[in-house]
């Protein structure tokens, strides 16, 4: 793999590290305030909770120099919509709390209710972002290598015979 391609991958993985610490670390703080609660917090929490989780490991193992994280790009893709997915929920959950825009990311920093939820779905979309990134830069390497070294693969419908 080339420098630049094996730099950019680094950094998109970092990326979607951090950005889904964020959002486990802000979604969690939430299940644990209801963790003596009669009620069962809604499943979409948890839902984002593993998808962090997940995205975690798996950024963390392909951060590894050694694995080569360019092949995985199916998982990446698949990481993306597990994200957007989880966007979509958190959206759907701060909508009625009349917090603004969704796309008003200006004051996550803030104390509060409702900067504290734009920053999930800040770093939630951001992270999807940064899988489908890095799915493109992964299947772009594979196939300018592909096409650099004059193989060219047969049709699945003809023979080797």
């Amino acid at each position: 793999m080339p420098v630049i391609s094996r730099v950019v991958s680094m950094l998109l993985r970092i990326g979607e590290l951090a950005f889904a610490a964020v959002v486990a670390g802000i979604v969690g703080e939430y299940l644990h305030a209801y963790d003596k609660a009669d009620q069962w917090p809604q499943s979409r929490f948890i839902y984002t909770e593993v998808v962090a989780g997940i995205s975690i490991l798996l950024a963390l193992f392909w951060l590894i120099p050694f694995t080569d994280s360019v092949i995985n790009w199916p998982a990446d893709l698949i990481m993306f919509v597990l994200w957007i997915v989880a966007f979509g929920l958190l959206v759907n959950w701060i909508e009625p709390l009349n917090c603004g825009s969704i796309w008003a990311w200006g004051g996550i920093t803030q104390p509060g209710t409702c900067p504290k939820w734009n920053a999930a779905i800040a770093f939630s979309f951001l992270s999807a972002i940064f899988w489908i990134a890095s799915a493109i830069v992964a299947w772009w390497f594979i196939h300018r290598l592909r096409g650099s070294s004059g193989y060219v693969r047969r049709p699945w419908y003809r023979s080797r015979v």
